[in-house]
This record gives structure tokens, sequence and C-alpha cells, in this order.
């Protein structure tokens, strides 16, 4: 089964200071999203000639306290996958807890041993709605 490292995520508290910060380390925007219905911004930064390899800063609009006393600055490795229900099938068989299944055919997580989420994603279009992962409701949390 093919796998392509995708980014890594961290939730920032004043975005315009690690935006600075990481462009101190070379790093340069990439990418932006900005969801307005759900009020956060994603901007991706990578370092020049390796746009595939960023680290995407996560910033809500209206604030996130628990930062950065939480743990929650760190939130997931990215992988895109060849078929992502044969590898969210490889991983159940093998023990591993679909923590949010792939009912869109498009995205899933799961927990590494030491709690570490990571986003599986299908490489290029959502295959089709297919059992038994559209019916699978989330397990903890992802």
């Amino acid at each position: 089964m093919q796998v392509r490292y995708l980014h890594t995520m961290v939730r920032v508290k004043d975005l315009e200071a690690s935006m600075k910060f990481y462009e101190l380390l070379g790093l340069k925007e990439t990418r932006r999203i900005e969801n307005d219905q759900a009020r956060f911004s994603l901007i991706f930064m990578a370092p020049p000639g390796q746009e595939e390899c960023p680290v995407e800063l996560t910033y809500n609009w209206d604030g996130d306290e628990g930062l950065p006393s939480d743990s929650r600055h760190f939130g997931h490795l990215a992988y895109a996958v060849e078929n992502i229900y044969d590898m969210c099938k490889h991983l159940q068989d093998n023990g591993v807890t679909i923590n949010r299944p792939p009912r869109d055919g498009r995205m899933a997580f799961v927990r590494s041993p030491d709690n570490i989420s990571v986003e599986l994603l299908q490489m290029g279009e959502a295959l089709p709605p297919a059992e038994p992962w559209t019916s699978m409701e989330n397990t903890g949390h992802w």
C-alpha cells in the first residue's frame, strides 16, 4: 500500500508571532485556508523547495485558552494513502482502533501507541461510501 507524508499540524495561540518564528527558521507560507463558518485558519509553511513537507499552523479565531498549558499545540501527523478503506482494514486487523472511521471515503483518524493522532487522507478523489465504515461511529477522541 502506498503512503505519502503530508504534514504535521500544530495549534497556535498567536498566529502572527508563530508565523514570524517559522519564517525565522526559513519557512514560507505556501497555502492558506480560511474557514469562516468554523472560525479557524490553516496556514501551511515549508522551506523553499520542500513545499510538499509543510507544518500546518492551526489558528482558532476565537482563541484557545487551553494553550499553551494543555498539550494541544501538537495536533496530528497526516498521510495520504492509496486506498483509505484498505489501510483502515489493515490497521484494524492489526489491533489499531479507528477513532474516526472513513465514512466519507476520504478521511480517517487513528492514534499511535503513544497517543499521537494520525490523520489518513485518501489520495485523489474520495472513494464512494462503503460499509462497514459508513455506519461506524467515532471511538474515543482524535
